[in-house]
């Protein structure tokens, strides 16, 4: 078991260094497949040992190998979450029949899910977007999950949850005109809906905006946002999705035993 453990939480890492490719390539643009990792402060072309997610990090002490310059601490941070929470994955699922084929997809649906809210938490937090390719990708993908994987009457729960989270999250971006929300959360919404289901969605939503206001209190109490400032949203529908996805349940059942 141990050595599962490690092989997926190794395979989490390689996945986090690929995520990271892919974020310098939509934010600097340039081909995933034709062109080369390089440093992105003197275009050094990265050689194969300074690939491993990681240890070349540790190896080069944090620097880039030719200009000495720091490397982003956002490369191995990208790459540990992304483990570990392949391992969260894994562990949610390994009491499943491992040589069944719906175990594996429910376990390599959520690795596809993790990898694509890595990515979308990681821009939206520097650049207040949610990439389109992303996002349609999440909502495509968990599409053909829920018919896969469902009969109709549990769709229904799926497609309530869609209702309820895009409705509201429409109403408060035409009434704001844009202002409170953007219209990459709307459509994250979508993806929310078709991933978590009823009631799970109300768990997401509330954390999402619990979380948000905790965070902006913080913002302003330390001066480093004003009330007229921007913050993403983005990562804090991600945290409301990832709890909700893992501890949704106990959370309903522990709020209905508290409150009634």
């Amino acid at each position: 078991m141990l050595m599962t453990l490690f092989f997926i939480f190794l395979f989490g890492l390689i996945i986090g260094s690929f995520l990271n490719a892919v974020l310098y390539r939509l934010e600097f643009g340039g081909s995933l497949w034709r062109d080369r990792s390089r440093c992105p402060k003197c275009g050094h072309i990265l050689k194969w040992y300074e690939l491993f997610p990681i240890f070349s990090f540790l190896f080069l002490r944090g620097k880039c190998k030719k200009c000495r310059k720091k490397i982003s601490f956002q490369y191995p941070l990208v790459e540990l979450a992304t483990g570990f929470l392949f391992l969260a994955i894994f562990l949610k699922y390994q009491n499943l029949p491992l040589f069944s084929l719906d175990s594996w997809l429910d376990i390599f649906y959520g690795f596809i899910i993790v990898s694509f809210l890595v990515l979308i938490f990681v821009f939206d937090f520097k650049h207040y977007i949610i990439p389109n390719v992303a996002v349609y990708s999440l909502i495509f993908i968990s599409l053909f999950y829920d018919f896969y994987r469902y009969d109709f009457i549990l769709l229904r729960y799926y497609f309530l949850a869609v209702a309820v989270a895009f409705g509201f999250f429409l109403f408060l971006y035409l009434w704001s005109k844009g202002r409170w929300i953007g219209f990459g959360d709307v459509k994250y919404a979508v993806f929310m809906g078709l991933f978590l289901g009823w009631p799970n969605i109300l768990v997401a939503l509330f954390l999402a905006y619990l979380s948000g206001a905790v965070m902006g209190l913080l913002l302003l109490w330390v001066k480093k946002k004003d009330f007229k400032s921007q913050i993403a949203f983005g990562p804090f529908l991600i945290f409301g999705t990832f709890t909700a996805f893992f501890w949704g349940s106990e959370i309903i059942k522990w709020y209905l035993g508290v409150a009634f």
